[in-house]
């Protein structure tokens, strides 16, 4: 039987079946699977030093456990949301499923670093799968508009809260279980995932899509890896070094080789005419800008509240509940908002109240109170990340063809994800070169350490202003927006 080519609209009618009746079963589901990839970019945070003790290695090695995850979830995001645009959405988000939750079982096994440090690499594999795919699935299941939107703001909230309940919960289950039982906790989980997807999760691809972009696949693939690669040693190693360089040079080159291929693919992994919506351009660059900012904001906040003012792993988790709580009800409201005034107005809401709580940071002293020097900071955070996740992943999916779902799901994630890895190593580098000069010159330890985190604060600041004025000029006004502006609503 002769395919329906992809883009002709008797094609695209029958590629976009109606709404079925699991749909909300399907988006609880999928969003499970979703938020504990997030979860575990930082719920190690606070368990790194339960690791360091019970494996004994050097904290050098010890980054290992967070740079393998990193390296390889970001690296294979394209990848792994063009699969599943090609191969099967729910067959992909199966198959990352259980990738992860076997790899979460072997790192709570694990005996030896090096076991832990391989595990992770899969378990970032398996993230890279799942995680463009939960946002495909939903694009699919839900038409665009208001449905779509309320449904991508419980994507977007379950998404925000996981990286700042993966904080709490890694201080609990540590303190409680041990360090084992942070990666043990996504096994049941994931076992009744896998379970209940097949009967629930209705399947979609791309239809009459022939053939698979090989080369495109390897060259961008390898040239993110690099480069997460290498942002994540630069500050141990320099970034002035010929070996920092050099990696730097061989991504770029990488990635060039991707451009000169996908130009003359006949199948491209990324048809560069979906940045001709400027929703989807100007989403994934405010998301490359909030995830360098958020997930840097948790680093530092994390090592300066055990560092600085001494709280345990358990405690330092409790003071992340501001955030988290304070995001998942005002989550509703952000995605009403983004229904009623369009994505551009309320996301640049969120960047302004992002900014306001760096700023608010860099204030911290010496001896810090919860209540005086931090519960402010997290709040604005929360708010603004409810106000900004959402909106970003409602833009970067308007006008996309449902047969390009996975496409845009994994240049969303992508572009949080390398930007929370270029923001952790420039902040992290700042911090701590000037947390050394002061030492060197005679400050005491909690005192150079506070001065840093705070001069790391002020690098996120300037990122997050720059993001609100991205916001501005890239996120495209909807009509209801300019309606709304027009009569002075």
């Amino acid at each position: 039987m002769a395919s329906l080519p992809v883009g002709d609209p008797v094609a695209d009618h029958l590629l976009t079946p109606p709404p079925d009746s699991h749909r909300w079963q399907a988006l609880a589901l999928v969003c499970v699977a979703f938020f504990m990839t997030i979860l575990d970019v930082s719920i190690v945070n606070v368990a790194l030093p339960s690791m360091k003790s019970s494996l004994d290695v050097s904290d050098h090695t010890l980054q290992w456990v967070l740079i393998a995850y990193t390296i390889t979830f970001g690296g294979l995001l394209l990848l792994g949301g063009r699969t599943a645009d090609l191969l099967g959405r729910r067959r992909m988000f199966m198959i990352g499923v259980a990738i992860f939750s076997a790899a979460s079982l072997v790192c709570g096994l694990a005996n030896t670093i090096d076991v832990l440090i391989a595990a992770r690499v899969v378990e970032g594999v398996g993230a890279a799968i799942v995680s463009p795919a939960t946002l495909s699935i939903i694009t699919t299941m839900f038409e665009e508009g208001s449905e779509r939107n309320k449904a991508l703001g419980i994507w977007g909230a379950m998404g925000g809260s996981g990286a700042a309940a993966g904080v709490l919960l890694g201080g609990i289950l540590t303190k409680y279980a041990g360090w084992e039982w942070i990666f043990f906790v996504n096994v049941p989980v994931g076992a009744l995932v896998l379970v209940l997807t097949r009967p629930i999760v209705r399947e979609s691809r791309i239809l009459g899509l022939r053939g698979f972009d090989a080369g495109g696949a390897v060259t961008i693939t390898s040239s993110l890896a690099l480069l997460v690669y290498v942002i994540s040693n630069a500050p141990d190693v320099g970034w002035a070094t010929g070996r920092t360089i050099g990696l730097l040079i061989g991504s770029a080159a990488l990635f060039v080789a991707f451009l000169v291929i996908e130009t003359r693919s006949s199948s491209p992994m990324v048809p560069f005419d979906i940045f001709r919506i400027r929703s989807v351009t100007g989403a994934n660059v405010c998301g490359f800008f909030v995830g360098a900012v958020v997930f840097t904001n948790f680093f530092l906040l994390t090592l300066y509240v055990q560092q600085v003012l001494g709280y345990s792993a358990l405690e330092t988790g409790l003071t992340f509940l501001a955030t988290a709580g304070t995001l998942i009800p005002v989550a509703g409201v952000a995605q009403a908002l983004v229904t009623r005034v369009g994505p551009r107005p309320v996301l640049a809401v969120g960047l302004t109240l992002i900014t306001c709580g760096m700023l608010w940071f860099t204030q911290i002293p010496v001896e810090g109170s919860f209540l005086t020097h931090l519960l402010p900071g997290y709040l604005l955070v929360g708010v603004g990340m409810a106000f900004s996740f959402i909106p970003i992943s409602i833009a970067a999916l308007a006008g996309v063809e449902p047969q390009r779902a996975g496409l845009a799901s994994g240049l969303i994630n992508t572009a949080q994800q390398i930007g929370g890895a270029l923001g952790v190593a420039i902040a992290a580098t700042v911090a701590f070169t000037h947390t050394q000069t002061l030492l060197a010159s005679g400050h005491s330890a909690a005192s150079a350490a506070t001065s840093g985190f705070a001069l790391g604060f002020w690098v996120l600041a300037g990122i997050s202003a720059v993001s609100v004025v991205a916001c501005l000029v890239l996120v495209r006004g909807t009509e209801r927006e300019r309606q709304v502006t027009a009569v002075g609503l």
